[in-house]
């Protein structure tokens, strides 16, 4: 239903309008905003619905698939559809508070469902379809979940679980509720009271340097609200057709495929490609006029390895996201499409808070100055004070952003942890230059990324030891040209373990690969007698990630298994 623009909505769109205003202008942008504070906000009855109102008929999602077919939604639709399932997951018990799995691929029924959760005022987790039954029974408790909605095709990952289970398209078993039949229900949808901004509308698994991933918790303005910045940062604006290559389940894909282009009243565009094809990417962005384009560094290498030529009509806006670009990526790129990808950072804790921003001199291979409304201070990682050398990037808690998450959920000491000393610590190190750009150096702690994707060597580490032949094992990055890197493991194996490192490999590879998800699969094994360690026994990963650096750049393959050679 129509609904009508509230004080909340009114002051959004004031400051919204203001970046928009200054979309190119670095300095009055930063001096200008200041974070919109509502006691009461709903994203998806305040601002979605009434956008919906002012203009149904503009395009608020548009997929293709596989085989180029076109599907679209507008913003009149989704609102509608949106009621009708918040009506109907009411009729299931889903009341305010209660916490509710996703885990749906690019499909429009994730947007119908995430919608219509926070018109309820429950609180959505979103997660990959990627994962294991172990790590899906492991968010299930830990996140406390009413419900999951998920594919009928995933049906068997819930085995055994006590819980509300819908489920979505084809294969749905017996005892499920099937989402299609919220088709009949009532198409009217009215909440039973206002949403507080401090309520929690999201929380989103992330991992760390523990054994188990942390629950990070955002409220009903954190994200909403907060993701202003990040609609800044990557240039939307009204009417924009927006394409962010990532995920569901990872924070990116809300960054950048739901709240940054309805906050800019864009339409969001998905690709739904069965193999990534670089060539029919550009045909698609071509043919469906792609106006502004997110990607992660692993999609844009690939794309320079086809004819950047065949997009005859590039987007305005190019972004990367998720790791540093190297140079050679951004020259080719500006050199056949004219535009330069500009980088950001950000985490799931928090929106986008330092970027390369639109229209302003780009520093190659720095991901920007701090973008509007984000205190942003280097910290010594020794006293911890505020540096202008190299230190952790941290916010000054004294000008809380609003983007900013409530905490850790249901985990005070985390929560405390990561605001010692009156500042958010992010744990990455960046440098900042004379004219306040900053680059990124590394990690403080050992977590990297693969593909896009965090990985916490603690995670698979804790799998490995589990084998019966292994002793000891250290996870770190072996350096790739596509995937920035790939989790490899340095195995010490039991002295009666036998001689042959073939089979060995072969067996530990197999183990790992069916107790953890696809995308943390360990990729290549080296054994070793022994693991470099501090005097108080502590795995040296830092001396190993610099061999195995140097062992990439010299090209020896000496001892190295490959879970390729053992499918």
């Amino acid at each position: 239903m129509s609904r009508s623009a509230t004080a909340a909505t009114h002051t959004i769109r004031k400051m919204r309008d203001f970046l928009f205003a200054n979309a190119t202008d670095y300095d009055a942008a930063r001096a200008g905003f200041s974070w919109p504070h509502p006691d009461e906000f709903n994203f998806a009855l305040e601002w979605f619905d009434v956008v919906a109102g002012e203009d149904p008929d503009r395009p608020a999602v548009q997929i293709v698939s596989a085989d180029l077919s076109l599907a679209e939604w507008s913003y009149g639709q989704l609102s509608a559809r949106s009621d009708q399932v918040a009506a109907w997951l009411t009729g299931l018990g889903i009341r305010r508070g209660d916490h509710v799995i996703v885990m749906l691929g690019n499909q429009i029924e994730l947007w119908e469902v995430m919608l219509a959760i926070t018109k309820i005022g429950a609180v959505s987790i979103p997660t990959s379809t990627l994962l294991s039954a172990s790590d899906l029974a492991y968010r299930i408790e830990h996140g406390r979940a009413r419900a999951v909605v998920t594919l009928g095709a995933l049906a068997g990952r819930l085995d055994g679980i006590d819980t509300l289970r819908i489920g979505v398209g084809d294969g749905i078993p017996a005892g499920w509720e099937r989402f299609a039949d919220s088709a009949d229900a009532p198409t009217g949808f009215e909440p039973d009271a206002p949403t507080p901004a401090s309520d929690t509308a999201l929380l989103y698994f992330t991992s760390g340097t523990t054994s188990r991933p942390k629950l990070v918790q955002h409220t009903h303005v954190s994200y909403p609200i907060g993701h202003l910045s990040t609609m800044w940062w990557l240039g939307l604006r009204p009417g924009d057709v927006h394409l962010n290559i990532s995920s569901p389940g990872w924070a990116k894909h809300a960054w950048s495929s739901f709240y940054s282009p309805f906050l800019a009243e864009a339409t969001v565009f998905v690709y739904n490609y069965d193999r990534f094809d670089a060539n029919a990417l550009m045909q698609v962005m071509d043919t469906h006029h792609v106006s502004t384009f997110c990607a992660p560094p692993t999609v844009w290498r690939m794309l320079i390895q086809a004819d950047l030529g065949r997009l005859t009509h590039p987007p305005r806006e190019l972004v990367g996201a998720g790791e540093p670009l190297n140079p050679e990526v951004i020259e080719r790129v500006q050199n056949a499409w004219g535009g330069t990808i500009r980088d950001g950072f950000g985490q799931t804790e928090m929106t986008a808070c330092i970027g390369n921003s639109p229209g302003q001199p780009i520093k190659i291979g720095s991901m920007g100055r701090p973008l509007p409304g984000y205190p942003v201070v280097l910290l010594d990682p020794v006293t911890g004070a505020v540096t202008d050398g190299e230190g952790e990037i941290a916010l000054d808690l004294s000008q809380p952003p609003l983007g900013l998450m409530a905490g850790y959920y249901d985990d005070p000491e985390k929560t405390a942890e990561s605001r010692a000393g009156g500042f958010h610590h992010t744990g990455d190190i960046a440098t900042r230059d004379a004219n306040g750009y900053l680059t990124y150096v590394g990690r403080a702690d050992d977590v990297f990324k693969a593909s896009d994707y965090k990985i916490s060597p603690f995670e698979l580490e804790s799998v490995l030891l589990e084998h019966d032949l292994v002793v000891e094992a250290a996870v770190v990055p072996s350096p790739d040209p596509t995937r920035l890197a790939v989790p490899k493991a340095y195995v010490c194996l039991r002295t009666d373990a036998g001689a042959d490192e073939a089979e060995a490999a072969r067996s530990i590879f197999a183990y790992a690969h069916d107790r953890l998800s696809s995308h943390l699969w360990v990729r290549i094994i080296e054994f070793a007698p022994e693991l470099p360690k501090t005097i108080s026994g502590k795995i040296r990963r830092v001396e190993l990630r610099a061999r195995e650096a140097a062992r990439v750049e010299s090209g020896d393959e000496t001892g190295q298994h490959r879970d390729r050679d053992y499918r």
